[in-house]
């Protein structure tokens, strides 16, 4: 066996080459072991479109590209009739793992689904011949150890992704359907002389929907049972998306329902089942603290912090160069990596999928394609229950900076009111976040260095910050355009009025009443011009730190300067003469030293002075 590294030498290719034949499948035999493919001494270099020179060869037929599978989570479809990212070689290290239950926790949109539709359609007893979807697949090179599998076992596969209601009786209807159909994939078993009678009674009932909540938490526990017995061969549960339904119970107020359903409907399925070849659950979080999985010692949970199965969710690098490739637009991969890369699972470097499919479709323009795919909720919670301090620090992430954050993988929602540190776990688990350093804790916790990951995640932050503040009514869109015309302007009587009018309606909602509000808040209405300015918040400058600092993105702008003071019960005169007390200390502690050293000449000062809802603004 050879490294990636001597072949590329033989086949005279680059390194990076031969890592994607195999990442691809094209290299029958190819094994990983641990992060290094283990190539046969006797295989033959794929053959992929390129000469010598390093320029794609042009056919003389221009070939018809496949379309890229926008939104479609149906395995047979996607492999056959759009370009498909190979992703079989999960099956491999799952059945070299053998974990008895997993549990895989992504963000949105990260090819959860699809996966685990690809193993319901690999592993699942069928009429028809199921492996001709896989022969031209990496997970087939794989050797008869592996392909012994397929086709071998009843399957049970829900999806939770579309349980979304505003009130339990819905959601339970909801999943009674769900179950009512799973129970009619498997009507076999209504023939079936090995089941007793009250099991078939039971199958009977599901089939109808006419099962109780009681009835329906055990669905699980007993249709394996009757799987069981009917093929003599224990099923696969498959649950995608499980904590949807969860999360909309946290938040339409029915928590303690749909965690109380839960709690027995995975226990019947997962804990102490006899009845059980392997189950694979899929979700956002790890629902840990309300005890769903209580005892469920055979649980292996893998996260976006974990090793294992790390490039199976998204597309990596190696992806990514190869489909560009197949669609002739290599030229876009710096503008691709800019805008979608930057999630590190595990110690591989992710690409957003969904936006990727979605750039390429739309003729390669860049914009925030994951943001339009449903609520933010998370950045919405964080965003009601977050601290002055807090808010400041996602200022400070918006504008690239790091973070120190404590990370527990464990937190759902509603600790978020019990601790709001664990903000930051939420957005690192659900895709708002990338861990750049990491230090196990003894409880298990890790200190991490946590910043943005991609100019998309960027987007989302800006465009949720100023959603929030649009939704309680503390800025209309009208005053939101009118801070940032002015602040393009440098008009600082439209300025004061805009900030004014702002603050006339946001004091009703923010407790005003320290510099640190004033400060997150005008982090805030500066962030609407982040496309012409780079904005840093208390930094060290001349002799002291200022607030909040514009550092132009192009030369014709001037940079900005400000210093924010605040007291209580100020006349106008003397709020007057506060905003000029700050435009002194700025001269005086040379905060401009900063932008003069990175060669701004033109740089505007703007002592700002708040009381209550007043404002004043002085230039210099």
């Amino acid at each position: 066996m050879k490294t990636c590294k001597e072949m590329a030498n033989i086949w005279n290719v680059t390194e990076r080459t031969v890592t994607t034949f195999c990442n691809s499948g094209k290299i029958p035999g190819a094994v990983k072991m641990g992060k290094i493919w283990q190539i046969p001494d006797n295989a033959e270099k794929p053959i992929d479109g390129r000469i010598s020179s390093g320029k794609y060869r042009k056919n003389p037929v221009p070939e018809e590209k496949k379309l890229l599978p926008v939104g479609i989570s149906d395995y047979v479809r996607a492999q056959s009739e759009y370009y498909y990212v190979d992703k079989t070689l999960l099956i491999k290290e799952f059945l070299d793992r053998k974990p008895l239950v997993s549990l895989f926790t992504r963000p949105r949109r990260f090819g959860k689904t699809l996966n685990m539709d690809m193993l319901r359609v690999f592993f699942e007893l069928s009429d028809n011949d199921t492996s001709i979807y896989f022969k031209d697949k990496a997970i087939w090179n794989c050797g008869e150890t592996y392909r012994s599998h397929q086709g071998k076992y009843p399957v049970v596969f829900l999806t939770f992704k579309d349980v979304k209601f505003d009130s339990w009786d819905m959601t339970f209807a909801k999943i009674s359907e769900l179950l009512q159909e799973e129970f009619g994939r498997h009507k076999e078993l209504c023939e079936s002389n090995r089941l007793e009678s009250y099991e078939l009674d039971y199958f009977k009932k599901i089939l109808h929907g006419q099962a109780n909540e009681v009835e329906l938490s055990s669905s699980l526990q007993r249709l394996s049972k009757m799987l069981t017995r009917y093929y003599n061969r224990a099923p696969i549960i498959i649950i995608d998306e499980y904590d949807t339904p969860i999360q909309e119970g946290y938040s339409k107020d029915f928590y303690d329902e749909i965690i109380g359903f839960m709690r027995n409907f995975f226990s019947g399925a997962f804990k102490d089942n006899r009845n059980l070849s392997y189950g694979f659950l899929t979700g956002i979080f790890r629902v840990a603290q309300e005890s769903i999985f209580s005892g469920l010692n055979n649980l292996t949970v893998n996260s976006v912090m974990d090793e294992e199965y790390d490039r199976f969710f998204g597309f990596t690098s190696s992806e990514v160069h190869e489909m560009l490739h197949y669609y002739g637009i290599s030229d876009k991969e710096a503008e691709l990596k800019d805008w979608y890369d930057g999630y590190l699972f595990g110690n591989e470097e992710i690409y957003n999928p969904w936006s990727v499919i979605n750039y390429i479709s739309k003729g390669c323009v860049p914009q925030a394609y994951w943001v339009n795919t449903g609520k933010n909720e998370i950045l919405e919670d964080v965003l009601k229950m977050a601290a002055d301090d807090m808010i400041e620090r996602l200022y400070a992430l918006l504008q690239g900076e790091r973070v120190i954050a404590r990370i527990d993988q464990n937190v759902v929602y509603r600790s978020l009111s019990e601790e709001p540190g664990n903000i930051y776990s939420l957005l690192l688990v659900a895709g708002y976040l990338r861990i750049l350093k990491k230090e196990l804790q003894a409880d298990g916790s890790y200190l991490c260095e946590v910043f943005i990951p991609n100019r998309e995640i960027a987007a989302v932050y800006k465009s949720e910050i100023l959603s929030h503040l649009l939704q309680i009514g503390a800025i209309t869109r009208t005053t939101a355009n009118k801070i940032a015309e002015s602040l393009y302007a440098n008009d600082l009587n439209k300025l004061q009025k805009a900030i004014a009018e702002f603050m006339d309606k946001s004091v009703s909602f923010y407790d005003a009443g320290s510099e640190g509000f004033y400060h997150g808040l005008m982090l805030g209405l500066t962030a609407l011009v982040d496309h012409q300015y780079k904005i840093r918040s208390n930094r060290e400058s001349g002799d002291g730190r200022y607030d909040i600092s514009l550092f132009p993105r192009e030369k014709k702008y001037p940079g900005i300067i400000m210093e924010l003071k605040w007291k209580k019960g100020l006349s106008a005169d003397t709020l007057e003469a506060l905003a000029k007390e700050a435009l002194i200390q700025m001269d005086s502690r040379r905060y401009d030293s900063e932008m003069r050293k990175e060669g701004i000449g033109n740089i505007l000062k703007l002592g700002i002075a708040f009381s209550g809802k007043e404002v004043r603004i002085e230039a210099g």
